[in-house]
């Protein structure tokens, strides 16, 4: 029989009544064998990119916070690597990764190399992944706003300790935890809940080096009900770079976003 392809992304319930929902959208190195024929590197040139890209062991966070939390909170995970399609970035124009070969679907790697040849065609990609993914996670905060009548958001990413080619913003802070902010969607309290959870990790910054937060575009700048942080883990904290094994830094990591999780969910 052959394998069956894994989802592209999945919905874990949490607690009715919870609006938070953890979304996990580049924790996964999975490429389906169709994908990863359009790719340039291949073998253990690819893995070595996987392991700069990939946001290892937040799922794990996210997961050991859910069953940490007071009230359970929902979870979005992509289960894709973001080298099929990265959802979090706008599907045209807007984008300014789009600068360095990172839009919707990568074209260079994250050390400027090529990933796709020239004159690929994003768009089946587009249609196959970021459009559904998109969809779906407009439906879980939708769900979450019907149901609680708001919705908060906190994305779990983590980035390297030290810059990488493709940063845009690499000369900056890199904090223990770097929050990324929307100036519509985050509302002053949740980033002072963000704060005080995150104090046991280390120092806390603002915006630097990504900032911005995950909102899906029908609600973006529109439903303030709809607030939104990006939460950025240094990787060092937490595990060995670039691909390594996750240490005990993942468990106090975990414990600070369930007291996040707690903090917002009331």
């Amino acid at each position: 029989m052959a394998d069956v392809p894994p989802p592209s992304h999945e919905l874990l319930p949490g607690d009715p009544g919870s609006p938070v929902i953890l979304h996990v959208p580049h924790s996964a190195r999975e490429i389906p064998a169709q994908v990863r024929s359009g790719i340039v590197p291949q073998g253990a040139e690819l893995e070595r990119e996987l392991d700069h890209i990939t946001d290892a062991h937040t799922a794990e966070i996210a997961e050991a916070a859910a069953r940490a939390a007071g009230v359970v909170p929902w979870r979005f995970v992509n289960r894709l690597s973001r080298l099929v399609v990265d959802p979090e970035r706008f599907p045209d124009e807007r984008e300014e990764m789009l600068a360095v070969g990172m839009g919707a679907v990568y074209t260079r790697t994250t050390h400027r190399k090529v990933l796709r040849p020239d004159g690929f065609d994003p768009e089946p990609l587009v249609e196959r992944y970021f459009r559904p993914y998109a969809r779906a996670m407009t439906e879980a905060v939708a769900d979450r706003l019907a149901a609680t009548g708001r919705a908060v958001i906190i994305d779990v990413h983590s980035y390297p300790s030290a810059p990488l080619p493709y940063e845009l913003h690499g000369d900056g802070p890199r904090p223990e935890v770097c929050l990324g902010t929307d100036s519509f969607h985050t509302p002053p309290e949740l980033l002072a809940a963000a704060r005080e959870a995150f104090a046991p990790c280390g120092r806390t910054g603002l915006d630097s080096p990504f900032a911005g937060t995950y909102v899906p575009l029908e609600f973006y700048g529109k439903r303030a009900e709809v607030s939104a942080l990006m939460v950025e883990i240094r990787r060092d904290t937490y595990m060995t770079e670039p691909g390594g094994p996750a240490g005990p830094g993942l468990r106090r990591l975990a414990a600070s976003l369930a007291a996040l999780v707690d903090a917002v969910s009331g």
